[in-house]
């Protein structure tokens, strides 16, 4: 027996040196199996500070060490006796050598046995990562495998071509699961994986709950996770027919690599180094907000994130269910609709939301063919159906996306996402619109009223201009009359009336107020004050101080001077206690209505008699 562990051993140095394992070969736990390139590296290891061996594959030369695959997970080996070997049946196998005296070994794990013909079986480490069994025939296909590890991944997505989704031929699901910690690569609490019930949509779980629905594919983005960074360096596509439904990873410059894994914590992490870098970084740790908790805001609902703290809102036509609850922030239940549609008289429409992240798709129709305004029409059309969008949203939007029920996991963003059409009855879009047309309203009142305002003041300027223009010509007037009266200061006649108080006020006319004043020498003033509002104008304070003027009298009031300054028009009188001023300026407008008369009819007599 000993000289057949010693023949084993002759062969397992020979595998070391070479890319491909044969039958007759053996890699041994201490010995690796390298990529064409010597990008990857397949061996036995111990994750972190545990002493269990595992194989696996890694980035060679990249620190820190960036496992991608593990084979035995849930298996560990407790020494360093692991060996990996294929057999004719093109099964690959990792044994424990049992030094217990037999010498004999036990599998400790081993993949499955292939369905198709095996002829030669060899497996070997491909440049992608990816490690597969094929037939060893030159006239077989390379690309045609028995097996590959790229169908069982661990807890690690590499940009290399590798899937996520199913195959609908077998029935196999292929997803990400995480390490139960960094010790230990078995099977941990979270997974992503996509989801084919309606359009298919990739979710995070936590078990068999969900946590972060990442969301289906709309040509850019999965429609709940930023395509910022996918779009730089990553290319998705998403493959749909008959026979699978996957997304399939690749990486845009292969200078740079990119991984993204599942970490024991549930986050999502992406990391990356260049080819002249080995020093791996962690570029996101995928902490998410809370806004990207599954379903935090109910059915109807919508999650924004104001700051750090999410805020939900009810959609277009919903209240909250419980409003009592909803006000303090527990929104689990949701909202439900003010009212229900009236799908016989088929009144209602659609609100639209932008930069949005669409509910979940697992109770929705799709066409690839149908444009928007054809996948309106149809959503009209059933009753059931609460919502629509575009399918792919690359040049304008193509294909058709139905939602049938309840509307869940809706949130906003503020710099992408996509438009989403919810049906509302048409009353709510009438109460939109006429908020809309009230706010219209508004607007143009006050822009009416802001309008009336400018003109008027306007107006006032010009008036007041022409005023003052008016009172100049006048003053021109007066002077070139040379009526012989003097021009008081305005300043000095404020100071005789104690600027033109109320308490000094003698009584208003129709020429305007009429002020008691006082100069410095003792002398009393009656000052007669042409008002804005008064019926008589320049043209009467003309005549009245020409009248008075003209015919001073003892009996008559004495016209002690007038003032024309700053738009202020006044006639100053000498005061007169024993009776009204207005009673000696008509007696003076008598005097010169008679003296005009006599001396016109006098007139008027000579040039008859001549005649």
């Amino acid at each position: 027996m000993l000289f057949v562990w010693l023949f084993v051993i002759s062969f397992v140095k020979l595998s070391t040196s070479q890319h491909t394992l044969t039958p007759r070969h053996f890699v041994r736990d201490g010995e690796t199996l390298l990529s064409r390139d010597g990008t990857f590296e397949l061996g036995f290891f111990s994750p972190g500070t545990s002493t269990n061996r595992y194989l696996g594959i890694w980035y060679r030369n990249v620190f820190p060490k960036a496992v991608v695959w593990v084979a035995n997970r849930e298996s560990p080996i407790k020494n360093n006796s692991g060996i990996l070997t294929i057999n004719n049946e093109g099964v690959l196998v990792i044994l424990v050598i049992l030094i217990n005296g037999t010498n004999s070994s036990s599998p400790v794990w081993s993949s499955n046995v292939p369905s198709e013909a095996v002829i030669n079986p060899i497996a070997q480490l491909l440049e992608t990562g990816n490690l597969v069994v094929k037939n060893g025939v030159k006239d077989s296909n390379n690309n045609q495998f028995l097996w590959q590890s790229f169908n069982y991944p661990g807890d690690t997505l590499t940009m290399q071509g590798m899937k996520l989704g199913w195959n609908l031929m077998t029935g196999q699901e292929i997803f990400l699961s995480s390490w139960r910690s960094k010790d230990d690569p078995s099977q941990g609490e979270y997974s992503l994986k996509i989801d084919r019930m309606g359009y298919p949509q990739l979710f995070k779980y936590k078990g068999s709950e969900k946590r972060f629905r990442i969301g289906s594919w709309n040509g850019e983005s999965f429609s709940g996770y930023s395509s910022h960074q996918l779009k730089q360096n990553i290319r998705v596509e998403f493959i749909m027919n008959h026979k699978e439904v996957y997304l399939v990873f690749k990486t845009v410059d292969r200078s740079v690599t990119w991984i993204y894994t599942v970490t024991s914590s549930g986050h999502g992490e992406l990391s990356a180094w260049t080819s002249q870098s080995n020093s791996r970084k962690v570029i996101s740790t995928g902490e998410e907000d809370e806004c990207e908790n599954y379903a935090l805001c109910g059915v109807y609902s919508v999650c924004n994130m104001n700051g750090n703290s999410p805020t939900c809102e009810c959609l277009k036509g919903f209240v909250p269910k419980f409003p009592e609850q909803w006000n303090m922030s527990y929104w689990s239940n949701g909202c439900v609709s003010r009212t229900e549609l009236d799908c016989d008289k088929n009144t209602h429409g659609f609100f639209k939301y932008t930069n949005m992240k669409v509910p979940d798709t697992s109770s929705s129709w799709f066409s690839k063919a149908m444009n928007l305004d054809e996948c309106r029409k149809k959503c009209l059309e059933n009753c059931s159906c609460t919502a629509y969008a575009n399918l792919d949203i690359r040049r304008g939007g193509t294909g058709c996306l139905l939602w049938f029920g309840a509307l869940i996991d809706t949130r906003t963003f503020s710099q992408w996402g996509q438009d989403l059409y919810i049906k509302v009855p048409a009353s709510q879009l009438d109460n939109g619109l006429s908020k809309m047309k009230k706010l219209v309203e508004i607007i143009v009142g006050v822009i009416l009223f802001g309008f009336i305002t400018c003109v008027s003041i306007m107006i006032h300027r010009r008036q007041g201009l022409a005023r003052i223009i008016y009172r100049k010509h006048y003053e021109n007037i007066l002077r070139k009359e040379d009526i012989g009266l003097p021009n008081f200061d305005l300043s000095v006649l404020a100071k005789a009336t104690d600027n033109f108080s109320s308490s000094n006020k003698l009584g208003e006319g129709g020429f305007g107020p009429v002020y008691k004043g006082t100069l410095t020498n003792g002398q009393e003033l009656a000052v007669k004050m042409l008002s804005e509002r008064s019926v008589q104008g320049m043209e009467e304070f003309r005549n009245e101080i020409l009248l008075i003027a003209k015919l001073q009298h003892r009996n008559l009031v004495k016209l002690l001077g007038c003032c024309i300054q700053e738009e202020k028009v006044m006639l100053i009188y000498e005061y007169m206690s024993n009776k009204s001023l207005d009673h000696f300026i008509f007696v003076a407008r008598l005097a010169y209505t008679f003296q005009h008369y006599w001396w016109h009819s006098t007139r008027t007599s000579l040039s008859s008699s001549r005649l």
